[in-house]
């Protein structure tokens, strides 16, 4: 299966990035997957390019394709202004409007404090529910006191079970044929 990590991160090294590869590694520990890695940081001119032009560059395209290809994705955003960063927002305003419906989704974000932990519920999920991706229940928000803190572990894990879980249902259909899965079709496939 195929899990695509977009991290939208800009230091290097990244909170961002740290939380984003330790949901993969979780991910890969209840399911075997080949993980993608997107950084954002590194689209930045040709996210921009697109918008003005219309075309992608090709590392964007690549970008593009292994999001819409993938089983699964994870998203990391850090917190701008109690919100997700604009190069986040323009990296899902440039996909396809179809890119990720149906597409289980684990959303997660880092900030410097725990003020900024409702991200995730007033900003990432509606967004992800605009472009009609299955968002995990679990999201992932870590401030800088959670690193090494009770807590962030457990939640990294039920997280990660949570995407594992409706993945193989995506790439079944993804082996069957190319059309979008409704939703309820997506339920009935897991049983519930």
């Amino acid at each position: 299966m195929k899990l695509v990590v977009v991290s939208a991160g800009l230091s290097v090294p990244s909170s961002t990035r740290l939380l984003a590869d330790r949901l993969a590694a979780a991910v890969h520990g209840h399911t075997p997957v080949d993980v993608r890695v997107v950084e954002v940081r590194d689209l930045a001119v040709e996210i921009a390019h697109q918008f003005t032009n219309g075309f992608p560059g090709k590392a964007l395209a690549a970008a593009q394709d292994a999001v819409a290809e993938a089983d699964g994705l994870i998203v990391v955003t850090p917190v701008f202004s109690a919100s997700y960063s604009g190069l986040f927002k323009s990296f899902f305003d440039v996909l396809d409007k179809d890119a990720l419906a149906g597409k289980p989704v684990l959303i997660a974000a880092t900030g410097g404090s725990a003020r900024h932990s409702l991200v995730l519920e007033h900003a990432l999920r509606p967004l992800f529910a605009y472009l009609r991706a299955v968002v995990v229940p679990t999201a992932v928000y870590a401030a800088s006191e959670d690193w090494g803190a009770e807590g962030l572990p457990e939640r990294i894990e039920r997280a990660a079970g949570e995407l594992a879980a409706l993945m193989p249902a995506t790439a079944a259909r993804r082996g069957a044929d190319d059309d979008v899965v409704p939703f309820a079709e997506r339920l009935a496939a897991l049983g519930h």
